[in-house]
């Protein structure tokens, strides 16, 4: 029951936190009679707050995150949602678009309490078992709201904005439930218990970066850290968070050492970075080729579709016998280039359907390749880093979307329009095939190499013990 407890109310604030019926249509209520806002505003003056704000406020978050114990960033979280729908509902104007593209940018920042409040509750043993509850959730949530909001509007005739209300009514359940959370007594970085602090977090065996082994120099930090939270009240705020940053760079320099998950972290970041452009402008290039107020659009079938076959496939992955540490390079060069071609499908043949399949293809293929980088990576770290490495990725794709954004989507940049921006997406993801491309031959040619020494090596070893065999008979 204590395990049960904080695990079904998770899912519960993570199923209707992401059960948004509007969603898939947010662009066409946007540029439609209700808001009556042009796709020039909407494309290259609203849109790009959000990765603003998010960029912005990931860091603070994160910290802020684990000094509150997650709980309250839960409640924040939860609290931006229903900000976010209301003044969908309610707000008209440019001005407060941007403003609720800033609070909504609060509201995904502040998803990292989701995911990490978990494990300041249950036993490690457990971790495996409500990781699976937790991610799966929120993705069935995402489905069943993208299929509601298309039933909806399709079959049922309901206005667009009743598409709205329904996804405020959700997010409104989900800030009930954050309430009802258990607040957690330790946390990873600020509050450690005094078992996390004296001893070393769990780890993978055989694990190739945590075999570089603390110092103890290091264990101590980690207890200086957790008396000092303890006795905060003689103690000043900004020397415990300087330690904590310590700590945080200390395990950063470590981390990323290790040559293979470097690799899949690169890909990461610039994987994340394209997929993160792609679908926040991919409902403005459909409603230019098939505009919403002329025709009927099926943007929810295909988020749905595409969020299924996503889920199936990360599933499935983890039955294919590939050696993703040889061929690693060479699986990211193929499929960026395979996004990279359904990018261009969606942007030259602009017809409506080959555009939905090449994004159901395109959402498909990263959700499979981000699953194996996530195992990549996590396979090799402890909690802790697990945690850094991945808020480091996640901060460096959002840096990267950011400098594109404010070249080519924002008005105070190139401000290119829709089709343009999409074949800028396309080649960025030619890129990035290219770029691992080079790196499989490299690690190819490199480890032929290695094996040619070592047989000459041997050899020669050989040929030198040949005489003294000869010699001693």
């Amino acid at each position: 029951m204590v395990v049960l407890c904080p695990a079904v109310l998770l899912c519960v604030n993570g199923f209707f936190s992401n059960l948004r019926p509007a969603e898939p249509f947010l662009t066409a209520f946007l540029i439609g009679p209700d808001k009556n806002l042009t796709e020039t505003q909407v494309v290259n003056e609203i849109y790009p707050v959000w990765t603003y704000s998010y960029l912005v406020l990931l860091f603070p978050i994160f910290l802020a995150t684990d000094y509150l114990c997650y709980k309250p960033v839960l409640i924040l979280q939860s609290a931006s949602l229903v900000i976010t729908y209301t003044m969908l509902l309610k707000a008209q104007g440019m001005l407060a678009m941007q403003v609720l593209e800033f609070v909504f940018g609060l509201a995904t920042a502040s998803e990292v309490a989701y995911y990490s409040y978990i494990y300041s509750v249950v036993d490690p043993v457990h971790y495996q078992r409500v990781t699976s509850y937790c991610r799966s959730v929120t993705l069935f949530g995402s489905a069943a709201g993208s299929l509601a909001g298309q039933l909806l509007l399709s079959v049922f005739n309901v206005a667009m904005l009743h598409l709205f209300v329904t996804t405020l009514a959700s997010a409104a359940v989900a800030f009930v439930a954050s309430w009802f959370l258990p607040m957690p007594k330790s946390s990873l970085f600020f509050h450690k218990s005094p078992g996390m602090a004296e001893g070393r977090p769990h780890s993978h065996s055989g694990s190739s970066v945590d075999n570089l082994e603390d110092s103890e120099g290091k264990m101590q930090l980690y207890k200086d850290v957790y008396m000092e939270c303890r006795g905060s009240v003689g103690e000043k705020w900004s020397n415990v968070l300087m330690k904590v940053l310590r700590m945080l760079l200390d395990d950063f320099l470590q981390c990323y050492r290790c040559p293979s998950l470097l690799a899949w972290s690169l890909w990461w970041a610039l994987a994340t970075c394209g997929y993160f452009l792609v679908i926040n402008y991919v409902q403005v290039l459909w409603e230019n080729i098939r505009p919403s107020q002329d025709y009927e659009i099926y943007n929810g079938y295909v988020e749905t579709l595409s969020t299924l076959l996503g889920a199936l496939t990360a599933l499935l992955v983890g039955c294919v016998p590939v050696r993703w540490a040889l061929w690693g390079e060479l699986s990211l060069c193929v499929f960026s280039l395979l996004m990279a071609m359904c990018v261009f499908v969606m942007v030259t043949l602009r017809n409506i359907w080959l555009c939905y399949s090449s994004y159901i293809l395109f959402r498909v293929t990263y959700m499979l390749l981000i699953t194996v980088a996530t195992y990549q990576i996590a396979a090799n770290l402890n909690m802790q880093r697990y945690a850094l490495v991945f808020g480091v990725n996640t901060f460096l794709a959002l840096l990267l979307q950011s400098l594109l954004t404010v070249v080519v989507v924002d008005s105070a940049g190139l401000g290119l329009d829709v089709f343009t921006q999409f074949l800028i997406y396309g080649g960025y993801f030619a890129v990035v095939s290219v770029v691992f491309f080079l790196a499989g031959l490299y690690r190819l040619v490199y480890k032929r190499h290695c094996d040619q020494e070592i047989l000459t090596h041997i050899q020669a070893e050989t040929e030198c013990e040949s005489p003294h065999t000869v010699a001693s008979k």
